[in-house]
């Protein structure tokens, strides 16, 4: 069963570039002080409430693609908020999945770490997922790489493990997968309102709870 990660980037072969407004009082602030990750966490926190309609995401993109900064932050938010807008635009997509690629190498490129490794967990889940034909610097092989190598380097960190994992279920290999998806369940109070949600669907689509058999925390018991 595939992933929910595979409606973040549905593409087609072709579409029109969207026309949002850059006035949108939820970005006002953010617009304000001219600060592209002020966008995308507005954005997020939008998402992660599920209170977003998609003229948001239409939005965002249209005040964050109307600046242009040589900035790790800004090609981060950029490609992120591209990325969130395909989710919307699926099958008329068009060209957003080749642009959050190109910055989101860019951010990856500027400042390898940043956000603990967003730009990372971005760029291989899209490498995972996304027909190679509209990809121009990797493929599943490639996002899957990336992802273990953020585990392997920070396997504290929750979203890295949770990504991996997605990145696993999308290609089919849910046994892979469980480990990952154990270390993300433990770490669950530190992921956010949608991520907790992914964890969820993604430990159900592995077969659910009991086939984890996850084990039980240092000094506790398992649930």
């Amino acid at each position: 069963m595939r992933s929910s990660l595979l409606a973040v980037i549905l593409v087609a072969l072709a579409g029109c570039r969207p026309h949002g407004n850059t006035q949108n009082p939820k970005f006002a602030a953010a617009a304000e002080a001219h600060d592209p990750i002020a966008v995308y966490e507005a954005l997020e926190a939008q998402i992660d409430a599920q209170t977003d309609k998609p003229s948001d995401r239409e939005d965002a993109y249209a005040l964050i693609s109307s600046w242009e900064e040589d900035t790790a932050a800004y090609a981060f938010a950029r490609a992120a908020i591209a990325g969130r807008l395909a989710e919307n635009r699926g099958l008329q997509a068009g060209g957003l999945v080749t642009e959050a690629e190109a910055y989101a190498r860019k951010a990856r490129e500027k400042e390898p770490d940043f956000r603990e490794g967003a730009a990372t967990h971005l760029l291989g889940s899209l490498y995972v997922a996304a027909p190679s034909r509209l990809l121009k610097h990797g493929d599943s092989e490639t996002g899957i790489e990336l992802l273990e190598k953020e585990v392997e380097a920070h396997p504290e960190r929750p979203i890295a493990q949770l990504r991996l994992a997605s990145g696993y279920i999308t290609l089919g290999d849910s046994d892979s997968a469980k480990e990952p998806l154990c270390a993300a369940k433990g770490m669950e109070d530190r992921l956010g309102a949608g991520d907790r949600r992914l964890l969820a669907k993604l430990i159900e689509e592995a077969g659910g709870a009991a086939a984890l058999a996850c084990p039980a925390p240092v000094g506790g018991a398992a649930e």
